[in-house]
């Protein structure tokens, strides 16, 4: 597991908005319906957990893939985004062997607060908070059966919007993932693997 820092991410698009100069306005509250598309990082934890009785050290690998959102803004200030994705396949090193693998589906809607809408400000920062739920499927075990659960838990999010036009704008975005999953290994419970991922986005928005 590489170490990532999405802040890096964040803090380089607010320095760019920064910088970026127009006197030109644009709409930017109640009633958008939105959409924002690009690609996305999942970047698991660096511990995730252990099975057998601790003889298996888990490590989720990283991945990289195309994602996208649909979000409504119904007050200037607060909306709600639903992020979407294609199946995430992650390989899985067991004591640090890549033996296993999986895909996970993981939609993440959450309540959001755009502390500048309402505003002609061109830079949009937006905070948000909600639930995440995620789908596990087609795993796969070098050394026999593999399943894991599907998971529910809490969601954190920031992001940023610097507006082009008064419909497209370029978006970065990251997310904080609750994701445990219990894992049954040739039918027989394995323990919890701990994924808590986060996941990283840049890309364009649209507003309808």
């Amino acid at each position: 597991m590489r170490p990532f820092k999405p802040s890096l991410l964040i803090a380089a698009s607010m320095a760019v908005a920064t910088l970026a100069t127009s006197s030109q306005a644009f709409a930017y509250g109640a009633g958008d319906f939105f959409t924002r598309v690009g690609v996305a990082q999942v970047t698991p934890k660096s511990d995730n957990g252990a099975l057998a009785n601790g003889a298996l050290a888990v490590d989720v690998q990283d991945k990289t893939d195309f994602a996208f959102t649909l979000g409504y803004r119904f007050h200037d200030k607060v909306g709600v985004e639903l992020l979407a994705a294609l199946p995430f396949k992650h390989d899985i090193a067991l004591n640090g062997e890549n033996l296993a693998s999986t895909k996970h589906l993981p939609p993440t809607l959450t309540l959001q607060y755009y502390p500048l809408g309402g505003t002609q400000a061109r830079v949009q920062p937006y905070i948000g908070a909600g639930i995440n739920y995620t789908r596990f499927s087609d795993e796969q075990l070098a050394i026999g059966e593999l399943d894991l659960d599907d998971s529910w838990g809490l969601a954190g999010q920031l992001g940023i919007d610097l507006l082009i036009d008064d419909n497209w704008a370029l978006n970065a975005a990251a997310w904080y993932l609750d994701i445990d999953t219990d894992a049954t290994v040739n039918g027989a419970a394995a323990g919890t693997v701990e994924i808590d991922p986060i996941v990283v986005m840049a890309g364009l928005s649209y507003r309808f």
